[in-house]
């Protein structure tokens, strides 16, 4: 459920922090499928919508929303952004009249973030692949992108929708960009890279 604080804008609560209960945007119903819909349109099958989509993974906003509107009539340009600004995790970004997602493709585009300044990263994984991973290294399995944590917690917290009990590794980020690697920041905490080659890896002891 998505509403609207005249003084704050969009949120997912019943009220707003300042305790405004808002007016109502989207129910629970329409924000799951609308999620769904824009999440498949940048970063899956933009291609199936018409969508022209360019090496960094904008598309048109009005085109988007026309592909939506089409799909969904009761949607309009107001529900995506409430999507968007109301989304904790800032899946999303807007510049001008474009809009991609900042993470999360399996179609092909070259992401042009500022590179990592954390000296380390993290990645989660299940004690069955943990092996294979020190001695093979990170690669995307159905992403574009390896998606690393900037923190333990939420390494851990992104493992856990995957596996109970997750082992987490360490990234040498800072050694593996001094010798070439190139690693993205996405998002405060999601960090991209094409691949992490394996000597950059070490198992987190607790």
């Amino acid at each position: 459920m998505i509403k609207k604080c005249q003084n704050h804008g969009f949120f997912r609560a019943e009220a707003c922090a300042c305790g405004d209960a808002g007016t109502l945007i989207l129910n629970d119903e329409q924000t799951e499928r609308l999620g769904r819909f824009i999440s498949g349109a940048l970063r899956h099958f933009p291609d199936d919508l018409g969508l022209a989509m360019n090496q960094h993974g904008w598309v048109d906003l009005d085109v988007l929303v026309d592909a939506m509107k089409t799909r969904y009539k009761w949607s309009n340009k107001e529900k995506l952004f409430s999507i968007i600004e109301s989304d904790e995790k800032g899946r999303y970004e807007i510049k001008a009249n474009k809009i991609r997602a900042r993470y999360g493709h399996s179609v092909d585009v070259d992401l042009d973030y500022e590179e990592n300044t954390l000296p380390e990263l993290y990645y989660g994984a299940s004690r069955e692949e943990v092996d294979i991973l020190l001695e093979k290294g990170i690669k995307p399995v159905k992403q574009r992108y390896v998606h690393l944590s900037t923190s333990v917690d939420k390494a851990r917290e992104v493992a856990k929708i995957h596996t109970e009990d997750p082992v987490l590794l360490v990234v040498n980020a800072q050694e593996a960009q001094n010798d070439g690697v190139a690693i993205l920041s996405a998002t405060e905490n999601i960090v991209l890279a094409d691949e992490i080659p394996p000597q950059y890896l070490s198992l987190m002891t607790e």
